[in-house]
């Protein structure tokens, strides 16, 4: 499901927005968040999975999700 994060861009980005909301600096997170992509950490795991929730919460209301991230 990881892989998911790193082909859909604006998933990508809102796991970015999560990751830096929750764990603002070095102590809540020893690493940012392109790093802890890479290594596959739980802080990561945990930003991924908040952003498909997201999504999923999206959908259901019925809004539009784009295909793509607007340029």
């Amino acid at each position: 499901m990881e892989n998911v994060i790193q082909h859909d861009p604006l998933l990508r980005a809102v796991a970015r927005a999560v990751y830096d909301a929750c764990y603002p600096g070095e102590e809540w997170a020893p690493v940012g968040f392109d790093a802890t992509e890479h290594l596959g950490t739980v802080h990561h795991g945990q930003a991924a999975d908040a952003a498909r929730q997201a999504r999923t919460v999206f959908a259901a209301k019925g809004e539009q999700l784009p295909l793509f991230e607007a340029a």
